[in-house]
């Protein structure tokens, strides 16, 4: 697994979203650049949709409670541009998602500190396809696996 750089992680938080609360309608946006390999996480009350590059290679991310509490997020699979490479970002997703998983876990770490038992809980996955081998929901841990 590839280790986050600390140097390449950039956080910003919006509206009244804090370094430590809310933990619901705490909203994941997390892009990077192909260029730098900088890694830049958005934290709102909503998704920073100012940040989704056209490529949809974004990871958008949230805490959901239904009696308990797990972490969802979802990534877009479907090439905009080629339906034939559809397979190949499946692939990419599931190779970058673990840094991806680090990055947030590191870019919101006061956030676990204050709340650390959301280290334990589990991780979905919904990986948003028109290919129905290729739309998906999957466990992925938890972010204690993820720490840095």
């Amino acid at each position: 697994m590839k280790i986050v750089n600390p140097e390449k992680v950039h956080v910003e938080y919006r509206n009244r979203i804090t370094p430590i609360s809310p933990i619901l309608s705490r909203r994941y946006t997390l892009t990077h650049s192909d260029t730098t390999g900088d890694l830049f996480l958005t934290l709102g009350e909503d998704y920073a949709l100012d940040k989704i590059p056209s490529n949809r290679d974004e990871v958008l991310g949230e805490w959901i409670y239904d009696g308990s509490y797990s972490y969802y997020a979802k990534v877009h699979v479907d090439d905009p541009v080629s339906p034939e490479n559809n397979q190949k970002r499946n692939q990419i997703f599931i190779k970058e998602l673990p840094l991806a998983l680090q990055t947030i876990r590191y870019g919101d770490n006061s956030f676990f500190r204050s709340h650390s038992f959301l280290d334990l809980v589990p991780i979905r996955i919904y990986f948003e396809s028109v290919d129905p081998s290729l739309n998906r929901i999957e466990y992925w841990g938890n972010f204690s696996n993820y720490r840095s």
